[in-house]
């Protein structure tokens, strides 16, 4: 096994109209993973859904799938965590009838909370979570917790691990943009790859960590809210660089799933990342 790479929805120079034509396209480029986009709601059709699966089997491209964006785990009231729930299995069937094997979903907002109240809320939330979709048949799908780039989010690295314990099922998305970002660019080159891989292997062991999930972009950051924007490879003011996380991966023989989230490059800074991460193997 060795890493997969690949984009986060349609880069602007994907020629088509229909996502139903991105995996053929992706495995042209060279590229062996696609995640496809429900932050806004899950709306795909189960036809279309099918269709993008099918295609994605014959091109040998691993699928995930993108929860929607407003999700919040740390949402104490009753009402918001049964419309979580809605969110989650909806975003579930949609990735079961695309043989999507992974569901990220966002962690959540502390909402004037201590970091360790929400993440007592999430960590119960979540719980309810894993039991619904389950109930519902999709206990098959892997759900990744992901690391958030804002700083009054829930969601730094020791944070997801955690939600991560709750069932050995759960795979973090590691957000090295996210956590370059929220650590106001602390969080980037060799040693600090080797710290956060470490640290997964730490709190999960070896195996589960070896296969974790990822978003890699360059992110631009505030000195007081953390991610500002995502940008593209090309862009060398702000990090982090793929270039020491790769090779660090290449180096454990580790194999996790990199989706690339850059601004409107995604496809192309994914066949670089995988580039960098080749040439360290």
């Amino acid at each position: 096994m060795s890493a997969r790479f690949g984009p986060a929805g349609n880069a602007d120079s994907f020629p088509y109209k229909s996502s139903v034509e991105a995996p053929k396209w992706l495995a042209g480029l060279g590229l062996d993973c696609y995640e496809y986009q429900c932050g806004k709601g899950v709306n795909v059709g189960e036809d279309t859904a099918r269709k993008v699966g099918a295609a994605a089997k014959e091109a040998n491209i691993s699928l995930s799938l993108h929860a929607p964006y407003f999700i919040n785990l740390a949402n104490p009231d009753p009402d918001s965590l049964q419309k979580t729930v809605g969110y989650i299995t909806a975003a579930c069937r949609a990735a079961d009838w695309m043989g999507a094997g992974r569901v990220v979903i966002h962690s959540g907002a502390l909402m004037k909370r201590t970091r360790r109240e929400a993440q007592d809320i999430a960590m119960k939330s979540l719980r309810e979570v894993v039991a619904a979709c389950d109930g519902a048949g999709f206990s098959h799908i892997t759900l990744c917790p992901e690391t958030m780039g804002k700083i009054n989010q829930l969601g730094d690295l020791d944070e997801v691990l955690e939600l991560c314990t709750l069932d050995e099922r759960l795979t973090p998305c590691v957000d090295f943009g996210h956590l370059y970002a929220r650590s106001l660019g602390e969080l980037e080159g060799r040693e600090a790859s080797a710290r956060i891989l470490d640290r997964i292997q730490e709190v999960l062991g070896e195996e589960r960590a070896s296969c974790f999930h990822s978003h890699f972009s360059k992110i631009q950051f505030t000195p007081k809210g953390g991610e500002k924007m995502h940008l593209t490879f090309d862009q060398e003011e702000f990090g982090p660089d793929p270039a020491p996380l790769m090779a660090e991966v290449a180096r454990r023989g580790w194999s996790p799933t990199f989706i690339c989230e850059s601004a409107g490059t995604q496809a192309e800074d994914a066949l670089t990342m995988k580039g960098l991460y080749q040439q360290a193997l």
